[in-house]
């Protein structure tokens, strides 16, 4: 009785099963692009892109003149929320993005949530001015320092040492007004390299906090200019 035969074929696909799979997988993916399946991509590219911002890279529209010619008006920089995550933290030279509540602004009411909802979203893309409370700032003293404008030269001087400041905006001095401070541990004494257009830790000496911002309130790291196309590149660090 002959065995063989029979055996071979049921160990082989039938004639064209294979090829039919196939098809239908090629002629799956060319399925028309609807309305639905459009919508649900565009749902999950946007809630993909959200949790990115929220936890590891987050778009930050930059507003205004105060850290030129580092980083100007329209520009947006990508800035690393993990740089300080775990157990790394501000050096001096970095630019940093923090919230300003409690140290360069003070506590607001809450405003409509719907409304807050909505801006928060679009900042975190970088379609949105970032909040009223995110600055964007270069750290020039960290906790401990003793940091005093200005030497002879109108330097600014850290812990004896004065700094050369080579990304500052051209003509400005390091700074008009006079200080002298100490930064408490777990805080940052932050300049904006424009220094006659920033706002910054000078300005809130008389205050409650002296101008400090603490650590803990540091969004990120300011790691790359993502646009315009021209401007791509990371973002300069100075002094250690």
């Amino acid at each position: 009785m002959d065995t063989e035969a029979p055996h071979t074929q049921r160990g082989h696909s039938s004639p064209g099963e294979g090829e039919g799979r196939s098809r239908f997988a090629f002629s799956a993916a060319l399925r028309p692009l609807t309305w639905r399946r459009a919508g649900a991509l565009g749902v999950i590219c946007a809630v993909f892109l959200l949790l990115l911002g929220n936890f590891v890279v987050q778009p930050f529209l930059i507003p205004s003149r105060s850290m030129e010619p580092t980083l100007g008006v329209g520009d947006r920089v990508l800035v690393d929320k993990l740089a300080y995550r775990f157990g790394e933290q501000p050096r001096r030279g970095d630019v940093v993005v923090f919230d300003g509540t409690g140290s360069f602004v003070r506590e607001r009411p809450a405003g409509h949530p719907v409304g807050e909802l909505l801006h928060g979203a679009a900042s975190a893309l970088g379609l949105a001015e970032p909040s009223d409370t995110d600055f964007v700032k270069r750290v020039v003293g960290v906790g401990g320092d003793d940091v005093v404008c200005c030497d002879v030269r109108g330097r600014i001087e850290v812990n004896g040492v004065p700094l050369e400041e080579p990304y500052l905006y051209p003509g400005d001095a390091p700074s008009k007004v006079p200080f002298r401070i100490v930064v408490p541990l777990g805080t940052l004494w932050v300049m904006g390299d424009h220094r006659s257009q920033s706002r910054d830790s000078r300005d809130h000496l008389g205050e409650p906090g002296g101008g400090m911002v603490p650590v803990e309130k540091v969004i990120g790291r300011a790691a790359w200019i993502g646009w315009p196309v021209s401007r791509w590149g990371t973002v300069g660090g100075g002094h250690g």
